[in-house]
């Protein structure tokens, strides 16, 4: 795992179990361009990974939390979709140990991300929502360094293979 994957995860650990955040069993990343489509993009690539990591059983959830997140860093951290910036502003991580996955949105903006007070009947709003029912938890921190914006994450816990398995 590079240096700027372990600075992005450093504040994660906070209130977890410890574990050697160099100790990746498996990491995926991929850009996304500022488009609505990327949303798509980055479900197909999400369920890809974890089908190689044979973790099917994962692939619903798992996607469901990533398309919530990669589409808020859309909405609401790239104001200039569709302009043609050479550099991808969003970027999704895929990481996995032994206990634990966690993917995490990466984007330019250093807003915080707010959960909407949407009701069901209403179509938008309950992107965080999702995140939180569907993950096993999740959270968001400021880049530090050099990088500039924020990483949304979300952490889904893994269960111990079966014995013989």
């Amino acid at each position: 795992m590079g240096l700027e994957a372990q600075t992005m995860l450093e504040p994660l650990w906070r209130g977890l179990p410890p574990i050697d955040p160099g100790a990746v069993a498996g990491s995926a990343s991929c850009a996304l361009p500022a488009e609505y489509g990327a949303v798509s993009g980055a479900r197909k690539f999400t369920t890809s990974t974890l089908r190689h990591w044979q973790l099917d059983g994962l692939c619903d959830d798992v996607a469901l939390v990533v398309s919530e997140l990669v589409t808020n860093a859309l909405r609401h951290a790239c104001p200039d979709r569709g302009t043609g910036a050479l550099d991808p502003p969003v970027r999704l991580h895929i990481m996995r140990w032994s206990s634990r996955l966690v993917c995490a949105v990466r984007d330019p903006s250093c807003d915080s991300p707010v959960a909407g007070e949407a009701g069901f009947a209403e179509e938008s709003g309950r992107g965080l929502f999702l995140v939180d029912s569907f993950s096993d938890g999740w959270g968001w921190h400021p880049l530090a360094g050099s990088l500039r914006g924020k990483v949304v994450w979300a952490l889904f816990h893994l269960s111990p293979p079966a014995p013989g398995a």
